[in-house]
C-alpha cells in the first residue's frame, strides 16, 4: 500500500485473480498500479491474497481521507481548520473499530498502548488535515459527491472501477475529479505516474456519463501543493489501450503462471521480500491451473 495516500475500498477488496477465460473481470487503479510496478507484487495481492502488515502511514492517509469527506458534512463558513482537526480521533476511532489489527500498530508488547507514538502519530495526522487549508478554502466549495464509486466496462468485457475521494460540478457542468495524497509531490519526472490514477477516473466518468472531465486535481498534504492537469480525448483514448494491453498481460500471465518480479527502490517497502526470487526466497504454490506458453515478453515490456 502506498504511503503517499489511501487504497479506497475498492482497491482493498478485489476478488480472486482473473481466472482464464472468465467474465466480469475488472480491474482498479491501484492494482493496476501493483502489476506495472511488479508483476509478482500484484500475483501476491490478488491471486494469494497474501496479508501485509498495517503501515502507520497508510493508515493514516486513510484517517485523514476520512476526515476531509466528513468536513463537508459541517455547515458552510463552519468548516474552520480546529473543527476539521476535532474529527481526527473519531476517524481514527472508528476505523479502530472496524480494523481492530491497526491496534498492533501502537501496540506495547504488554496488551497496552504506546501513549506517546499514538499522541505523536495524532498530531502528525491533525498537521496534515491542517495543512488543507493551505491549499483549498472549503467553505466556498459544496462537492457534488465524496467518496464517489464510478464503473464502466469496455467493449470486451474488463470491468474498470474505483472510487473518486471528491467530484465538483460546476455550473457550466465541467467536472473536476480531486484526489487526496498525504504523501509528497513527485518531482516533475514522475507527474505523468501519479496522473495515471487519475487519468483512470476520468476514463471511467467519461466513459459512464459520456462528459469528460475539465480537471484533474491531485492535493498534495504532505508537500502542501496541487498538480492539475486538463485532459483531452486522446489522453484518455491512450489510458484505454494500456488499461487493455495491461489486462492482455495479467490474463496471460494467470494461465502461464509467469509472474515476473521487478526489483525497483519500492521493494524496500514490500512485505513479501522472504517470498521473492529477486531476494532469494520461493513463491507459495502457484494456486491456479497453468495452461498455454509462456508469457509474451513483448506485451509486458511495452506496459
Amino acid at each position: 500500500m502506498s504511503t503517499t495516500g489511501t487504497d479506497s475500498p475498492a482497491d482493498t477488496a478485489d476478488g480472486g485473480g482473473p481466472a482464464p477465460d472468465s467474465r466480469g473481470v475488472s480491474l482498479s487503479p491501484s492494482r493496476a498500479a501493483d502489476f506495472m510496478q511488479c508483476p509478482l507484487l500484484y500475483r501476491f495481492r490478488v491471486i494469494d491474497k497474501l496479508p501485509e502488515k498495517p503501515s502507520a502511514a497508510a493508515t493514516r492517509g486513510t484517517v485523514v481521507h476520512s476526515v476531509l469527506e466528513r468536513l463537508f458534512d459541517i455547515p458552510r463558513g463552519e468548516r474552520t481548520p480546529q473543527a476539521a482537526q476535532g474529527l481526527v480521533r473519531p476517524a481514527w476511532d472508528e476505523l479502530l473499530a472496524k480494523r481492530p489489527e491497526l491496534a498492533e500498530l501502537f501496540d506495547d508488547g504488554e496488551g497496552g498502548v504506546r501513549a506517546d507514538e499514538l499522541a505523536e502519530w495524532l498530531t502528525g495526522a491533525e498537521q496534515l488535515v491542517e495543512r488543507y487549508f493551505t491549499l483549498e478554502d472549503p467553505n466556498l466549495l459544496e462537492p457534488a459527491r465524496r467518496e464517489l464509486y464510478v464503473e464502466t466496462t469496455l467493449d470486451g468485457g474488463l470491468t474498470l472501477r474505483g472510487y473518486v475521494d471528491r467530484l465538483d460540478v460546476a455550473p457550466t457542468g465541467d467536472l473536476r475529479v480531486v484526489d487526496y495524497k498525504t504523501g509528497r509531490a513527485p518531482s516533475e519526472r514522475f507527474e505523468d505516474k501519479a496522473l495515471f490514477q487519475m487519468k483512470f477516473y476520468a476514463l471511467v466518468l467519461w466513459r459512464q456519463h459520456g462528459r469528460l472531465p475539465r480537471r484533474l486535481q491531485l492535493v498534495y498534504l504532505g508537500s502542501g501543493n496541487i498538480l492539475r492537469y486538463d485532459p483531452d480525448e486522446s489522453d484518455l483514448l491512450a489510458v484505454e489501450r494500456k488499461l487493455r494491453a495491461l489486462w492482455t498481460a495479467i490474463q496471460t500471465a494467470t494461465r502461464t503462471g509467469e509472474w515476473r518480479p521487478n526489483r525497483t527502490r519500492l521493494c524496500g517497502w514490500c512485505d513479501h521480500q522472504s517470498l521473492c526470487p529477486e531476494f532469494g526466497g520461493t513463491p507459495p504454490v502457484y494456486p491456479l491451473p497453468v495452461i498455454g506458453p509462456q508469457m509474451d515478453t513483448d506485451v509486458t515490456d511495452a506496459l
